[in-house]
């Protein structure tokens, strides 16, 4: 029998294209679970667009109106300052929409599935897959896009479907590979992980059960070798992904 030696590990580019069959697999089954509500939340909403005129005319240039949906059709409470409030009720039609808009403060919690650091001096392109973790806190634009679909019995249901984008910043904690290649040869150890923080701004598209973003940061290596560090507080790019903790 001949022993064959067992790989050490997957080649990088094996386990970065594992990684995003994983996650687009992850991202289309999410979308289609959360993409839709099945009915719409009670509340203060900013009216965005609709494309009935009527609807739009009865709102008037009220930015803020309270809105609660009751099976088919949609309740309006519009409190203008110094006048009467209204209320009135609007009927949901195949056709129809209505846009509303939630905004609200944002804080999440991310991984940075990776780093892609521009080339500095003789070191190429850089691929950080090293682990990084970081708080979010910023601004999240809720859409909701509320109308009417016609049934195969006839019958038409309202449907609700939501689209969430943010922007705001980040911090946290990680590590990354450091070796003499970054160091301008001034590391007294072959190779190992370094501590970092990083801060940096991100984009975010909010689906209410996970949140994933595009980010532009910079990292801050702890210990001697910081200030060798070829990459410290150079830009760098990345994605974020993450768990909404509202």
């Amino acid at each position: 029998m001949v022993l064959l030696p067992f790989p050490r590990r997957y080649p990088t580019n094996r386990w970065l294209q594992l990684a995003g069959l994983v996650l687009t697999g992850g991202l289309l089954g999410g979308c289609a679970a959360v993409g839709r509500l099945p009915n719409l939340e009670p509340g203060n909403y900013q009216f965005f667009r609709t494309n009935d005129p009527a609807l739009a005319a009865a709102i008037g240039k009220e930015g803020t109106v309270y809105v609660e949906q009751k099976h088919d059709s949609l309740e309006f409470l519009i409190e203008p300052p110094n006048s009467t409030p209204r209320r009135f009720t609007y009927p949901l039609h195949r056709g129809q929409h209505v846009i509303l808009l939630d905004r609200k403060f944002d804080l999440d919690v991310f991984t940075i599935p990776f780093k892609a650091r521009p080339p500095q001096g003789p070191v190429p392109v850089q691929l950080n897959t090293n682990f990084n973790a970081a708080l979010y806190f910023g601004r999240r634009l809720d859409f909701y896009h509320v109308n009417s679909r016609l049934l195969l019995n006839g019958q038409q249901q309202p449907q609700v479907r939501t689209v969430g984008l943010g922007y705001g910043l980040f911090t946290g904690l990680g590590s990354t590979i450091i070796n003499p290649d970054v160091t301008n040869q001034q590391t007294k150890v072959a190779e190992y992980e370094g501590f970092v923080v990083h801060v940096g701004a991100a984009a975010i598209y909010d689906a209410r059960i996970f949140n994933l973003g595009l980010a532009i940061g910079a990292d801050q290596l702890l210990g001697p070798d910081g200030p060798n560090w070829v990459y410290q507080r150079k830009p760098w790019f990345g994605v974020l992904f993450g768990l909404d903790l509202n």
